[in-house]
């Protein structure tokens, strides 16, 4: 017969038999988390950069290694003095002070490489989507953007060439005389597109510069291939009239911006302030036209 003390002895040892049979085992170390990019990769470098146009009358065509990408660039030499960056569709543009060595240039643009490739990438990106874009046929019935709708074109046989826009039912209708070819319909709807911007501008303009706190001097029109709007410290501010074909709210912000570049000559914080003050949502301006750019269909190819 077993004693108490006995009983107590042998019951400690299987609840510490129990106790490590139930043991949960030590897991094994996580592995490190791989580091966050400080940007965006871009694509595979088997895809084509855009290389800038280069006139008779412009600065040679530069170019620089970037990791795997060859980048060409046009650089600009002027009174400022810091380096300044432009990615458009033609590619990259450089503007340095006129004594500013080239290794320092190419070490301004080695520092900024890692937003130069996403910009440049995206760029070409957008200019494929573009081109891969079925261009508007010239034909009775088709549908052009206007102020972010839809308007209908009408042909009208006539003895004289008009053009016509009836608000009520979102007809532009144009007079077409015996013989005239579809690159003069184009170009005939393209002026009436021209003269709306024209006049729709004048309009923001006036409305917006008391809010924003300045005045202009003159304004024209654009037809830059991606560049909206600019502003010169004299107050003479030109705006691309290719916005005549997106909704209001997006030529209100472009309008704005170049505005408050009468308050502000560049992009700091202090410049985003004026912009916010009358256009609060300015970031979600930005997105919209750049994500409209890519969708608009092709009208003038040849801009």
């Amino acid at each position: 017969m077993t004693s108490p003390k006995t009983d107590a002895t042998q019951l400690e040892l299987f609840a510490q038999e129990l106790f490590a049979a139930f043991k949960p085992t030590a897991s094994p170390p996580a592995a490190p988390k791989p580091p966050v990019p400080l940007f965006r990769a871009p694509p595979s470098p088997t895809r084509t950069l855009p290389v800038p146009p280069v006139g008779p009358n412009d600065a040679p065509l530069r170019k620089i290694q970037l990791g795997s990408h060859t980048v060409h660039y046009v650089l600009r030499r002027s009174a400022r003095r810091s380096h300044g960056f432009m990615i458009s569709d033609d590619g990259l543009h450089v503007t340095s002070p006129r004594r500013a060595p080239m290794d320092d240039i190419e070490r301004a643009i080695r520092a900024k490489q890692g937003w130069i490739l996403t910009k440049l990438f995206e760029r070409a990106e957008r200019r494929t989507l573009r081109e891969q874009r079925a261009p508007v046929e010239w034909v009775d019935g088709a549908r052009l953007p206007y102020l972010g709708g839809d308007i209908v074109m009408r042909l009208q046989d006539a003895t004289r060439s008009h053009c016509l826009f009836d608000e009520e039912s979102r007809e532009l209708r144009l007079g077409v005389t015996p013989g005239l070819s579809e690159w003069q319909i184009r170009e005939r709807v393209k002026l009436w597109f021209q003269d709306e911007a024209k006049r729709m501008f004048r309009e923001r303009l006036d409305l917006y510069a008391p809010r924003v706190g300045v005045s202009y001097k003159a304004f024209a029109l654009s037809s830059a291939g991606t560049r909206w709007g600019s502003c010169t410290v004299a107050g003479n501010i030109r705006l691309n009239w290719k916005l005549i074909h997106y909704p209001l709210a997006l030529l209100d912000y472009v309008v704005v911006h170049e505005l408050a570049h009468l308050r502000e000559m560049n992009h700091s914080p202090r410049f985003w302030t004026v912009v916010g003050e009358v256009f609060p949502d300015y970031d979600g301006a930005k997105s919209a036209l750049r994500k409209r750019s890519v969708e608009m269909p092709v009208l003038f190819p040849d801009e």
